[in-house]
């Protein structure tokens, strides 16, 4: 059941469309260990921006696998890591190299790149080179996941 979850999780963000995939081309990051140092373009996130994107069942999708420390908040997912805590488990480097790319510390991982667009199979060709999240949103969701203690 849970592979089905993450299926449907990967296909809607591929499917749903222009709304969330943005023209905006993936900003160079560097990988140190299990992290990327740096915030995305030197951006600086917001965390309550953040907390919309992931809560957003479009833009972000992140409840579709993952549960979040609001309990008003209906249909979590249950595929991915709770995400209650996860400021205290990672530090805002994991945390960014696990949106950007988690497949770079488990290929296996069903979390979808968020911010990577090589190496991709069967993206339809007007998404091609386009991002799910763009660099800012990433820092915003790195600063609001960092909150989660």
């Amino acid at each position: 059941m849970r592979w089905l979850c993450a299926l449907f999780a990967i296909g809607a963000l591929l499917l749903s469309g222009e709304d969330i995939v943005k023209a905006e081309q993936p900003q160079p990051y560097e990988i140190s260990g299990d992290s990327i140092p740096e915030p995305l373009g030197g951006l600086s996130g917001d965390r309550v921006r953040g907390m919309a994107i992931v809560l957003d069942r479009r833009n972000g999708n992140c409840l579709i696998c993952h549960k979040v420390p609001i309990p008003d908040e209906f249909f979590q997912g249950d595929v991915g890591p709770d995400l209650s805590g996860v400021g205290s488990r990672l530090s805002a480097a994991q945390i960014r190299l696990r949106l950007v790319d988690a497949a770079r510390l488990n290929p296996a991982t069903l979390m979808p790149p968020y911010h990577r667009t090589s190496g991709l199979k069967r993206v339809p060709e007007r998404y091609r080179g386009m991002v799910v999240l763009s660099a800012q949103e990433v820092e915003d969701v790195v600063a609001w996941l960092s909150t989660l203690r």
